[in-house]
């Protein structure tokens, strides 16, 4: 047996879902499409412009080996529904998750079969649709077809040549039905505009992560009741129809679910959140405490919008007085579009 086969039998053995090694080349076709995303949504390019050095030459690279593993076999909490994005409730990168274990095990059998790994990132997504794995999506997620674009990827860079899979040269093939742009109909912040483009400064995801401000009063409102992450545009897609399955339970969520209450977020002290969101959100930092509390106030308020619901008024008004002025001028536009 060849050892490309003894790797993707490994891959199988372990839960992925496919396997594909290509060789290494680097990834001029996505340096053009970030080029393209910045002349589009200039107002984004300090987002975009990071993301160059995934294109880049990697010294001594020789193979790419790319692995997908589905994620939607797990139960979303009914509290967490619409709250947050599935694929950070189920973070394969936590430490205790079976698909952790999996692409640790992988690694070290890789290295007993003498491959060497090495350090340096690319673009996941391109690498599995070269590979042949999947299919991009006007969503800019990558599709495979058993389960749709619910899928984690995982890539490794090696210093060894190798037995390779036909290259897909058609990297842009899409997964789409013909002329379905529900994913654009359904981004709430229009950060979706057309296939394969995205205003990354506009994503809800974007804007639950990272900043120092709060979006504007238009943002805040398109943004509903999103805590953390967004799933509109999977969700509405035609392609991912039946395809969560909700199987089993993830590894210690309900353990964790109360601490992603909205409610309890806003009241959280900074030991609560160094000690345990920050521990599972880690790549979110420590002193972002505060953005978690305007994504728990804005989804509360626009939750209260859209049911019409005043159980949450007091809350709101209370938090006109919060320490933080990001806080404070939140709970003053709750208020006003509430007319509390």
């Amino acid at each position: 047996m060849s050892l490309r086969s003894e790797i993707k039998n490994k891959a199988e053995k372990l839960g992925y879902d496919g396997c594909g090694i290509i060789p290494f080349v680097p990834f001029k076709e996505y340096e053009d499409f970030l080029k393209e995303r910045i002349n589009t949504y200039p107002e984004s390019k300090e987002l975009y412009e990071p993301l160059y050095a995934f294109a880049g030459n990697i010294e001594e690279a020789k193979s790419i080996i790319v692995c997908i593993q589905r994620y939607n076999g797990y139960k979303i909490p009914e509290s967490l529904r619409g709250k947050v994005g599935t694929m950070y409730l189920f973070d394969s990168r936590l430490s205790y998750a079976r698909e952790n274990r999996d692409k640790q095990e992988f690694e070290a059998y890789l290295t007993t079969q003498g491959i060497k790994i090495l350090p340096g990132a690319i673009p996941v997504r391109w690498a599995a649709a070269k590979a042949g794995l999947g299919k991009f999506g006007r969503n800019n997620f990558i599709y495979s077809p058993e389960h749709g674009s619910y899928i984690v990827i995982n890539a490794w860079v090696t210093a060894n040549e190798m037995d390779y899979d036909t290259v897909v040269n058609d990297t842009l093939m899409s997964a789409c039905n013909d002329g379905c742009e529900e994913c654009i109909k359904s981004c709430p912040t229009k950060a979706l505009s057309g296939r394969l483009s995205m205003d990354r400064g506009k994503c809800i995801a974007q804007l639950t992560f990272f900043g120092d401000e709060l979006p504007d009063e238009e943002t805040r409102s398109n943004m509903g009741s999103w805590l953390y992450g967004c799933d509109e545009c999977q969700n509405s897609c035609p392609v991912n129809k039946g395809k969560f399955q909700e199987e089993k339970e993830f590894p210690l969520l309900s353990e964790f679910e109360e601490y992603l209450y909205p409610e309890k977020i806003l009241k959280m002290d900074e030991d609560t959140y160094l000690n345990i969101v920050n521990m599972r959100f880690w790549y979110m930092g420590k002193d972002k405490l505060w953005l978690w509390k305007s994504n728990a106030l804005r989804s509360i308020i626009n939750s209260s919008v859209n049911s019409n619901d005043n159980k949450h008024h007091k809350l709101i008004k209370e938090c006109r007085d919060h320490e933080d002025k990001r806080i404070r001028e939140l709970a003053l536009w709750g208020c006003k579009v509430l007319d509390i």
